[in-house]
């Protein structure tokens, strides 16, 4: 009867290989720092089938030969005897020696092994099925688990070291029976490794930008952080899928320049070259639709925060100089409604009250200064309406786009079913001109107007500017002579406002860094940005104050004499100005940073850095 045959390795039963040991009579050499290894397995335990399939050339290591000597072919085992030789097979036919095997001959050298020993490379741990250790049910062997040869768990090998766990039973069964912990010196973790094998290790890479989506999208709504998305310029990198356009910033800066300019100078083809007061309006909307990912409430909130301080502070001063220069409930003839109107300086709902007639102007300024002054508060006025009107044009811009662009522009053929005057009218009339731009504007953030093929925006947009246009010079007047301007022709300013804003939208280039040929006016264009508020409320002032600077002027004979043509222009008035635009923004323009809940600058300029060095830096 054969002997019995030694089941095959499995990889979930790793076995303990024994240690060699020296003995008197081995027929190996004992290499240089490795123990002398017996001739053969040990008695009883019937050799591996598989054993010595790894080796080199006469099954020694490395493919070392096997020295000749009395082991060869007759070597002799530790008791003088002849090596026994474990069956192949079922047959009991004995293995065939070296040389005696097919192609026995010399074969071919291994390929260098790696440098950990057998028990350290049978430290392979197998991860546990689904369901984990406590899920388990007690584990069953088969008959086969306990043939000849196969290490059995028991007393001897339950024993565990700190520095050579047994691997008697499965990964999963181990753990059962008697748990193994690295010990605390070796800085391991407690766990066992297939465990410390299921964690994630995430790049420090991914995880920084983990941070960074939450630090922007999971924050609760309503805190302060929410609400430095418009924050200055120069506080804010470049622009990285949601930061600012600098596209946008710099047709922001153009519109403030040519508000200036207009009133300085009243020429008429400037809303023709550059309609300003659409172009604004435009960019709150992009500005308003991109807000409006978070709840509404809490946006409008916020856009009434940044509004409203600014307006009450200059509301502040300008009152204070209204009434000291004559103005004040008697000056309408109704006391108690210029006392009810003042409460539109809190809330301007509708235009706040300014002075309609002349004022001595404290001896030095024009005597329409105080109209001067309040004129530009209609913007303030049409912003709230916007502002508040903004969540339910979003809305139906996204189910009715092309019926939500092109409403206010047809409204503005029916203004002329109201009265021109009173206070109705004006917010209805202001409403409708620039409320297709203001749309326009939601439309560019939503990505909109991209879906619109090439060529329409480049072909439509010029024949609405032509309607416009002529609808401008074709208008009815009492007096030929009399040219005026678009901002007279409310129809006529609409069309060619909505038709400028849809080709500036259509070429905008999103640019994330500035142009080469536009960064010297980096420095300009975001101090405009940071004090636009400041910047418009005061401007008009500034102009009425540099008319007693260029009085002064005229008392010089000199200047009087051979410079009179040029103090007569308005040009000295508008270089006056300008310092004094600066005064007021150094002076007054800090609420816009509290209004922001940003730290208070005195002049938001941004600092230059010089050198390709400090700037990689």
């Amino acid at each position: 009867m054969s002997e019995p045959t030694e089941p095959a390795d499995s990889f979930f039963t790793p076995r303990k290989r024994p240690q060699p040991q020296p003995a008197e009579g081995t027929d190996r050499p004992t290499a240089q720092g490795r123990p002398g290894a017996p001739s053969g397995p040990p008695p009883g335990v019937p050799r591996d089938p598989g054993a010595g399939r790894d080796l080199g050339p006469a099954g020694r290591p490395g493919g070392m030969p096997r020295p000749d000597g009395p082991g060869r072919p007759g070597a002799q085992g530790p008791g003088g005897g002849r090596r026994p030789q474990g069956p192949a097979d079922g047959t009991g036919r004995p293995r065939p020696r070296a040389a005696e095997r097919p192609g026995g001959g010399e074969h071919p050298a291994s390929a260098p092994r790696s440098g950990f020993s057998p028990d350290e490379t049978m430290a392979l741990r197998v991860p546990p099925p689904p369901g984990g250790r406590g899920g388990l049910p007690p584990q069953r062997r088969s008959p086969e688990s306990s043939a000849p040869g196969r290490p059995q768990p028991g007393p001897a090998t339950a024993q565990r070291t700190a520095e050579r766990p047994s691997f008697d039973g499965p990964a999963h069964d181990r753990a059962a029976e008697a748990g193994w912990t690295a010990p605390p010196d070796t800085g391991r973790s407690t766990l066992p490794r297939h465990e410390e094998t299921l964690k994630l290790r995430v790049p420090d890479e991914l995880a920084a930008l983990a941070k960074a989506f939450d630090a922007q999208y999971a924050r609760p709504p309503g805190t302060p952080a929410e609400d430095e998305e418009e924050a200055a310029p120069e506080q804010k990198p470049a622009r990285s899928g949601g930061g600012r356009d600098r596209y946008l910033d710099m047709l922001r800066g153009l519109a403030l320049v040519r508000v200036v300019l207009y009133h300085n100078f009243s020429w008429a083809w400037l809303p023709l070259v550059f309609p300003s007061m659409g172009v604004m309006f435009a960019l709150a909307g992009s500005l308003m639709a991109r807000s409006l990912k978070r709840p509404a409430l809490t946006v409008i909130r916020g856009r009434l925060r940044r509004l409203l301080p600014p307006m009450w502070l200059f509301g502040v001063v300008v009152m204070t100089l209204w009434i000291l220069d004559g103005w004040g409930p008697d000056a309408e003839g109704h006391p108690n409604w210029w006392w009810g109107k003042l409460a539109f300086w809190i809330l301007p709902i509708s235009t706040p009250p300014y002075p309609q007639g002349d004022l001595p102007g404290f001896g030095l300024m024009e005597d329409s200064w105080g109209t001067q002054v309040g004129v530009p508060l209609w913007y303030l006025r049409a912003y709230l309406w916007y502002v508040l009107l903004s969540p339910l044009m979003l809305r139906a811009l996204r189910r009715f786009p092309l019926v939500t662009v092109l409403t206010p522009l047809v409204l503005t053929f029916f203004s002329g079913l109201l009265p021109e005057d009173g206070r109705i009218w004006e917010t209805w009339s202001d409403f409708t001109i620039f409320g297709s731009c203001w749309i326009l504007g939601m439309a560019h953030n939503e990505g909109l107007l991209k879906k619109l093929p090439q060529y329409v925006a480049p072909s439509v947009a010029p024949m609405i500017m032509v309607a416009g246009y002529w609808w401008y010079v074709s208008r009815p007047v009492l007096d030929p002579t009399d040219v005026g301007d678009l901002e007279g022709v409310p129809i006529a300013q609409a069309v060619w406002s909505f038709g400028y804003v849809l080709l500036l939208l259509h070429l905008s280039p999103s640019w994330e860094q500035w142009p080469r040929r536009l960064e010297p006016f980096n420095g300009i264009i975001s101090l405009l940005n940071a004090r636009a508020v400041s910047v418009y409320l005061w401007h008009t002032l500034a102009l009425e104050l540099s008319v007693p600077v260029i009085d002064q002027l005229w008392r010089v004979d000199y200047l009087a004499d051979n410079w009179g043509s040029v103090l007569g222009s308005p040009y000295p008035q508008l270089f006056a100005a300008i310092p004094l635009i600066g005064l007021f923004v150094l002076g007054f323009g800090w609420i816009e940073d509290v209004a922001a809940k940003r730290s208070p600058r005195l002049f938001p300029y941004p600092r230059k850095v010089r050198g390709k060095r400090r700037a990689a830096a």
